[in-house]
């Protein structure tokens, strides 16, 4: 059970402590130049602000708008041939710009401590992460191996990594994303710095993990006492960690002030806009359909109206059917690469969608949600079970029974910059598939590519350009135009707005909602994000260790959740409120539990209870 509780804290000590400024920034100008014959453009201009001891403060605002920019500068990480610096950083009185690079070695990791947002990329994956962090503690304090084992360990129990011993030995690759985060925080504490900058740290994360990550952070706070500077887009985020926010855009500060003032009563109409952006858990109560989000204009600051969706078409056939999917990973090892094992990625999944409907796949990473789509797509085969689009089943060895589900069925993934090949024209691209199926010639691929960039709200202009000209909102809005390149009946959206920042997230919610009523079109949502899929869906379904443990309307699952794994689900969603700042949500840390195997396992038989008109949940016999 996850129980909210208040930490108390004493008022005199945390005013005492954030009265003198740990970090102090004045008039801070980062600029870049390509080539020394290339003026310099200022990317951050004339930023200032102090973080106290004991003091987080959020800076905000979506890609482009020169957080992480910021954060880099304080840091003294950006090249130093093509940028330039200028201002004042102080860290506890030292001024940072001019000390020389030695010094500023011992700085960086010593008195500041950075967090990346994707820990993959910030491990080395040729050592154990208890080598990566004793190495870090030798490097900073004359220390032995041995007591720096001893450290390194104790750093992991208090970041809460379960089988803290064991962990020291193991390698990046085997832990999961929170896991392998929770090692860079022992790694960011473990020369005991001053100033901790948290750069997206969250992002990437399930929403359990991430209440668990943020909840570490606070509580870490309140025992050393270090100050934070947080950088994230997530509004929700924002509320439940920062004391005063700072709402950058373009390079500008645009607002600045205590984090319950500012979203209280913001008063620039781009943080009123960054607030209207936030889905929020429980604003869909007593609501049946999905709504589109009420937008607020950046320049103006009057707020778009919400337009509730159509229901789905209930008196036509389902569009699409899965009967008892199941896909399994055999695991090999030994000289002969013998099975030994399987995954149990998806076990026994049953559902249906029905033409203009939602049905949204949620839960963690691992759950077998992306896998449960490229299946139907047979991206992955199928270890048994059914896949019907329009009536027909979709059979590994019908080539022309594939190619037409794949018609039928398109996906919309993740990452549109891994989607996109860097090297062709997005014209191109889009019309890849309509070529590819020979529904046409090169004439009407370039018209039909015109007409649904305009209707995605691109110019047809852009046809031309490659993908890296194209802001992350822009490069999703490109994968969905040719994904409806072959008028498809179901679209498989895996996690397609977890990436964006969030006013363009809601831009592209509101962007599926609309073609979804013109076009008829059904979408199967998978996502991990609960406040965007209580927003989007007709119905839910969530997944844990690739099983449906609950499936119903979306009201109905939202409203009255019934199996415990979707209570806690929605308990870890952040909400943007101020006053949940002191809260912690009493989240166990628990081992992942593994899908794997032994050969020769039979799952346990599973029933169903409908609780609800069309809202069942999972019993075991």
């Amino acid at each position: 059970m996850i129980v909210l509780r208040t930490v108390w804290q004493p008022t005199e000590d945390r005013a005492t402590r954030m009265t003198k400024p740990v970090l102090s920034v004045r008039d801070l100008t980062t600029s870049f130049r390509p080539d020394i014959y290339s003026p310099w453009t200022p990317v951050v201009r004339n930023i200032g602000f102090d973080v106290a001891a004991g003091e987080t403060l959020a800076i905000v605002g979506e890609s482009g708008s020169g957080k992480s920019v910021t954060s880099l500068s304080v840091m003294r990480l950006l090249p130093p041939r093509g940028s330039r610096i200028e201002g004042e950083i102080r860290l506890a009185g030292r001024d940072l710009l001019a000390l020389p690079e030695q010094e500023m070695r011992k700085v960086r990791g010593g008195d500041i401590a950075m967090i990346f947002q994707e820990p993959m990329t910030s491990l080395n994956p040729m050592m154990t992460v208890g080598e990566q962090i004793a190495e870090a503690i030798r490097g900073h304090l004359s220390i032995g191996s041995a007591e720096a084992r001893q450290e390194t360990i104790r750093l992991f129990e208090k970041v809460r990594l379960p089988n803290a011993k064991e962990r020291y030995d193991v390698y990046p690759h085997k832990l999961s994303g929170g896991q392998r985060q929770r090692v860079m925080i022992a790694m960011a504490l473990a020369t005991r710095p001053k100033l901790l900058i948290a750069d997206e740290p969250t992002t990437a994360l399930d929403v359990t993990i991430q209440g668990q990550i943020l909840d570490l952070v606070k509580e870490l706070q309140e025992e050393t006492g270090m100050a934070v500077l947080f950088i994230t887009h997530d509004m929700g985020v924002v509320a439940e960690v920062a004391d005063r926010t700072l709402v950058m855009l373009r390079g500008d500060v645009v607002e600045d002030g205590p984090t319950a003032e500012i979203f209280g009563n913001g008063r620039h109409p781009y943080t009123r806009a960054l607030l209207a952006a936030v889905p929020r858990l429980g604003s869909m109560a007593g609501r049946a359909l999905p709504s589109t989000f009420g937008l607020i204009d950046t320049a103006t600051g009057s707020r778009g109206a919400e337009r509730e969706a159509a229901p789905p078409v209930a008196d036509k056939p389902a569009v699409l059917e899965v009967k008892n999917l199941t896909t399994r990973f055999a695991v090999r090892s030994g000289l002969f690469s013998k099975v030994t094992g399987a995954v149990h990625a998806v076990e026994n999944v049953s559902f249906s969608l029905q033409p203009g409907e939602t049905l949204s796949l949620v839960g963690e990473s691992g759950c077998g949600k992306s896998t449960t789509g490229r299946t139907i797509l047979r991206l992955t085969k199928p270890f048994s079970g059914t896949v019907l689009v329009n009536g027909q089943e979709v059979g590994a060895t019908d080539r022309e029974a594939l190619k037409s589900a794949r018609r039928a069925v398109q996906m919309v993934f993740q990452d549109p910059f891994a989607s996109l090949n860097p090297r062709i024209p997005i014209g191109a691209s889009i019309a890849e598939p309509f070529l590819e199926q020979k529904l046409g010639g090169k004439a009407e691929a370039r018209d039909k590519t015109a007409a649904l960039m305009h209707r995605v709200g691109l110019l047809p202009t852009m046809m031309s350009r490659l993908p890296h000209e194209f802001s992350g909102g822009q490069r999703q809005r490109i994968c969905i135009a040719r994904a409806l390149m072959l008028d498809p009946k179901v679209i498989i959206a895996d996690e397609a707005v977890s990436a964006l920042d969030v006013s363009i997230k809601a831009q592209v919610c509101n962007l599926l909602m609309e073609l979804q009523e013109s076009l008829g079109l059904a979408y199967l949502f998978i996502s991990h994000d609960m406040a965007v899929v209580e927003r989007v869906s007709h119905r839910v379904a969530v997944m844990y260790l690739g099983e449906i443990v609950e499936i119903g309307p979306r009201s109905a699952v939202f409203e009255a959740p019934q199996h415990s794994y979707t209570k806690k689900l929605m308990a870890a969603v952040p909400v943007p409120d101020p006053s949940r700042r002191r809260m912690r949500r009493n989240t166990e840390v628990e081992e992942i539990k593994s899908p794997f195997r032994i050969p020769g396992f039979v799952p346990p038989k599973s029933v169903y209870k409908e609780v609800s008109k069309d809202h069942f949940v999972q019993v075991r016999c």
